[in-house]
């Protein structure tokens, strides 16, 4: 078999897992291994065929995987891990092997046409001018939320205390303003995020809008990650 034959392969085989994935809601709760394995392996295969797969599209942060024991569960990023799955789809490469296409194949393909607008084609500008998928859920929300905590404290060494405003313009129009406030209090409630009050540097009116204020707790301008 030659390397271009094996990459055409493991590139169906991907987007074959991605959609899977996308199909049994991976974008919104936790996948486990079973449920995963149902869909993908095919007769003579076993689900330790595509452990090289995920372990790539982990790398890529398409996806997250989360393991306990012997157990394994599994979600899919946004939006990184749809965009991966569009492009996958979109690929001239791309086709059903075999004579007989799975109904969870069909059918999930169906629903991603219908949807397409919705999770791939219905973008905006972020703050940063980079081009990403609405956020449509508190679970998107918290997954996209601590990415870009994590990216802004290592990059700018801001100790474990991010400033509330920067989120946000990271973020974007990804989700409107009231949403990520509610969102953001959500992960506090949660026990992810202590939001901490003081102010931002130079007391600028636009960073201090930025920032979140809430009747009880007043202004609130930093996020500290208590747990991810």
């Amino acid at each position: 078999m030659s390397p271009k034959t094996k990459d055409l392969q493991a590139g169906y085989a991907q987007t074959r897992l991605l959609l899977a994935l996308w199909d049994l809601g991976a974008n919104q709760q936790k996948v486990a291994r079973g449920q995963l394995s149902k869909r993908i392996v095919s007769k003579g295969q076993k689900m330790t065929d595509y452990q090289g797969i995920l372990e790539d599209l982990e790398a890529q942060s398409a996806i997250a995987i989360s393991k306990k024991g012997s157990s394994a569960t599994y979600t899919l990023t946004s939006p990184t891990g749809l965009e991966v799955l569009g492009e996958g789809l979109r690929s001239g490469d791309f086709k059903f092997e075999g004579n007989i296409i799975g109904t969870w194949a069909a059918n999930a393909l169906l629903r991603w046409i219908a949807q397409i607008d919705v999770v791939v084609s219905k973008s905006v500008a972020s703050g940063n001018g980079v081009k990403a998928g609405l956020i449509g859920s508190y679970e998107e929300f918290k997954s996209v939320a601590l990415d870009v905590y994590d990216k802004l404290n290592y990059e700018h060494n801001f100790n474990n205390l991010v400033p509330i405003y920067r989120i946000r313009r990271v973020i974007g129009e990804r989700v409107n303003r009231t949403e990520f406030n509610d969102f953001l209090l959500e992960m506090q409630a949660d026990d992810i995020f202590q939001l901490q009050g003081g102010s931002v540097e130079d007391s600028a009116p636009d960073k201090i809008e930025d920032s979140v204020t809430t009747e009880l707790d007043g202004l609130r301008c930093y996020a500290k990650l208590l747990k991810a």
